[in-house]
């Protein structure tokens, strides 16, 4: 391909491997396999979601703001949400429990998770944005997160495998 002068910012197959899971990210963090750009103000990670399973199962906060999306799989139905997904907020654990696409918003500061996806009929999409250049935690331990150093590159018959080829 040739070089353009804007082609830098375009990113193809964003597609990280983290112990075998593909998983699209992208960070500033150093050393990650997902920062292609060292300023980049944002971290954005999204994960499909095929069986029930605990995210980050450790209360915690941040200093930036963060979102949450629960998307449907199926882009012919974005309403084709078939999961059940239960997420705490607030030092208090509040529960919400919802079955249908969800943007969750997470103030910079404020007390979240677990994030228990509790029943999975047809797989989801799980994406979170960070306002911030890499992933930390004001308040909590980052136990159940990745290492972002973890993250690495498929491997060129790995790719061919996640195609389908």
């Amino acid at each position: 391909m040739a070089k353009t002068k804007y082609g830098k910012y375009v990113i193809r197959e964003p597609i990280a491997n983290m112990k075998g899971t593909p998983l699209i990210h992208i960070c500033a963090e150093k050393g990650c396999y997902g920062a292609d750009f060292p300023n980049f103000p944002a971290e954005q990670t999204v994960v499909f979601v095929a069986e029930p399973v605990v995210m980050n199962p450790q209360p915690h906060a941040h200093d930036f703001d963060q979102l949450l999306c629960f998307f449907s799989s199926n882009p012919k139905n974005l309403f084709d949400f078939g999961a059940e997904v239960e997420i705490f907020l607030g030092e208090e654990g509040e529960s919400h429990t919802f079955d249908t696409p969800t943007i969750v918003y997470i103030p910079k500061g404020l007390i979240h998770c677990p994030v228990n996806v509790k029943k999975v009929d047809k797989p989801i999409l799980f994406m979170h944005i960070c306002f911030a250049p890499e992933y930390t935690r004001s308040v909590g331990d980052m136990s159940g997160h990745p290492e972002h150093a973890d993250f690495q590159k498929f491997s060129p018959e790995e790719i061919k495998k996640l195609k389908g080829k």
